[in-house]
């Protein structure tokens, strides 16, 4: 993949959508999530039509904080899975990557908490609350499980949709990548319903 990433939702949508595209503007993968459903499970596509499926993501449980999001291919082949590190996360967002072996490959972590705070306050003004997206910039780390940074996510300034860049600070192998990625877009998702 050619870095950075971008991650774009409609920020007013029944059924959320993200398109993620790369440096040169080519479709990645594209996610539209089913709304309503008491047991989260997404579909990760190649194409907007929404024809080429490539990973399903599945929760464990049904509706629980400490759910675990499984990433399975098509084929069958497990890439890894994410879970919201429990009540740490209440302040500061955490979230632990494990890859098919079960062992942690990646820890992703909010930057700075008040960031999110001072969105979610100001959000709820009427007319401030439609400028906060050109605001606040809240962004999240992807580490290694020594500290050592690979990718940040950080959102873009954007009017009536989500914008977020997913930038390579260290060089992510292959095998990884595709982890890394599915584990950031899914973080996404959930931080996105959580407000």
């Amino acid at each position: 993949m050619q870095y950075p990433l971008t991650l774009t939702f409609k920020t007013i949508a029944l059924h959320p959508q993200i398109a993620v595209t790369d440096a040169t503007g080519a479709l990645v993968l594209y996610v539209r999530q089913k709304a309503f459903k008491l047991r989260e499970a997404v579909t990760v596509f190649g194409d907007r039509e929404m024809t080429r499926p490539l990973v399903t993501i599945s929760a464990d449980r049904v509706i629980d904080f400490r759910a675990t999001y499984r990433f399975v291919a098509t084929d069958g082949t497990v890439h890894g899975a994410i879970r919201r590190e429990g009540m740490r996360a209440l302040w500061r967002s955490r979230f632990e990557v494990t890859g098919a072996d079960g062992g942690v490959t990646f820890r992703i972590q909010e930057d700075n908490p008040w960031t999110k705070v001072l969105d979610g306050l100001l959000g709820e003004i009427p007319v401030l609350g439609a400028l906060t997206g050109y605001l606040f910039h809240p962004s999240y780390t992807l580490a290694r499980p020594d500290g050592a940074p690979a990718l940040r996510l950080t959102k873009q300034p954007a009017f009536w949709e989500g914008r977020f860049l997913l930038e390579e600070i260290e060089n992510v192998p292959p095998e990884e990548e595709v982890l890394a990625v599915l584990s950031v877009l899914m973080m996404t998702l959930l931080e996105r319903a959580r407000g």
